[in-house]
């Protein structure tokens, strides 16, 4: 039957795709496998767990012990020895390591020569070297004084005074660490592009005002990783004034290790967690310092430790969902 003129015509419109319906499975896009990864993170958490099962279970660990001594009065008192000397080693280590890069860089031939040879000889001795032979300083000059070379003395001082345990301790490791701090602000500073002292220097900037505020922060960025691990060995390295008297953490655990053998481990124990929270302190830090220099650097700036965890979370809630999807 035919309709009228003029009339609608109405024509039937397919329904709506349904989007919530999912994709035929010949469509579906299913995530890489990785066999490998899986087998690797299996034997690693199968190691880890042989590990720690072998620490709790081990009674020649002593950890009854490892408690009893890890808070003792006696290792404390050694382990703000060793704060102290670290914390004294690092500055004057790091001014000296600036002032000896600065003579590196130098248009001076003195000051290059001077500064190079520092840095070669406190680099090519050990540390332990360096400490015993300030340790018996005295042997070879009883007296320090200040004058004219080769004339009248103005003022002088005894060695033996001067030379106490702490102070030999100090000036060992100051005097090894200045000669390793060097090298790392040199390359700081040479890792800062050239462009930018041809730009200050355009601009009729006095030298210091260059290098505090154009080429000193630029080369931080540089200079802090290289530091803090130069400043973690100097933490470990403290345990070697023990040789010249000076009673820090490790002197603490020698000492009571030979007066009570029987805890020689629990006491070695005591001094790895001690040294582990250290070195741990030190690379927080770190991470934070590191994140402050990044700025203007980068278009981010790195994660928190707390953002990489939500991240990770929300990364592994994601993963679930897809998976279960498939």
């Amino acid at each position: 039957m035919s309709e009228p003129p003029g009339a609608a015509v109405s024509l039937a419109e397919p329904p709506p795709a349904d989007t919530t319906s999912r994709p035929p499975a010949a469509q579906r896009v299913l995530p890489l496998r990785r066999p490998g990864r899986w087998i690797a993170t299996a034997a690693v958490l199968v190691l880890v767990a042989q590990i720690i099962h072998g620490l709790a279970t081990n009674p020649f660990y002593q950890w009854d012990r490892f408690r009893y001594w890890f808070l003792r009065p006696t290792i404390l008192d050694g382990l703000l020895i060793t704060l102290e000397v670290a914390a004294l080693s690092a500055v004057l280590g790091l001014l000296g390591g600036v002032l000896l890069a600065l003579g590196r860089l130098s248009g001076s031939p003195v000051l290059r020569a001077v500064s190079w040879t520092y840095t070669w000889l406190f680099r090519s001795v050990p540390l332990i070297v360096v400490l015993i032979f300030l340790y018996n300083f005295s042997a070879l000059y009883r007296t320090l004084s200040l004058g004219v070379p080769f004339g009248p003395a103005f003022v002088t001082f005894d060695e033996s005074r001067l030379a106490t345990d702490m102070a030999v301790a100090v000036v060992g490791l100051s005097l090894n660490e200045a000669a390793y701090a060097s090298e790392v602000v040199r390359g700081g500073i040479l890792s800062v592009d050239q462009g930018q002292h041809e730009a200050a220097a355009a601009l009729g900037l006095p030298k210091g005002y260059q290098f505090r505020r154009i080429v000193l922060p630029q080369a931080l960025r540089s200079i802090t990783p290289n530091y803090v691990n130069q400043l973690i060995g100097l933490i470990k390295g403290t345990s070697l004034v023990f040789y010249v008297s000076l009673l820090d953490l490790f002197g603490s655990v020698q000492t009571m290790g030979s007066t009570y053998p029987g805890d020689i481990v629990p006491l070695l124990l005591v001094a790895t967690v001690w040294y582990l929270i250290l070195t741990s302190a030190v690379s927080v830090v770190q991470f934070y310092v590191e994140r402050y220099f990044a700025r203007g650097a980068t278009r981010t700036l790195p994660p928190t430790p707390l953002q990489k965890a939500r991240a990770g979370l929300a990364e592994a809630r994601a993963r679930l969902r897809r998976e279960a999807a498939v």
